[in-house]
């Protein structure tokens, strides 16, 4: 355990934090399984509207600092091919 006040602190801080992160990785993590549910049933309308949720959501996570820039961009151009895709097939 730590003995300087300041120690101290930042360990609340840090469970604080650690809370606030899994909270939204969580819920991340639910919308884009929402968006691949609609994907995997060839559900285009649900899809393009989850993808605009996920694509919101995603770059909220970015202001927040939860995720860096570059790895929502990754994760955002993905999905959009996989929902384009599913359009083209249709």
């Amino acid at each position: 355990m730590a003995n300087h006040k300041s120690a101290q602190k930042r360990i609340r801080q840090t469970k604080v934090r650690t809370q606030r992160n899994r909270y939204y990785k969580t819920r991340f993590k639910n919308i884009v399984r929402d968006l691949k549910e609609a994907i995997d049933s060839k559900d285009i309308t649900k899809a393009q509207e989850c993808f605009k949720i996920v694509n919101k959501e995603i770059h909220k996570l970015v202001s927040k600092g939860i995720l860096k820039k570059n790895t929502a961009s990754r994760k955002v151009s993905r999905l959009n091919a996989s929902v384009k895709k599913l359009a083209l097939s249709a």
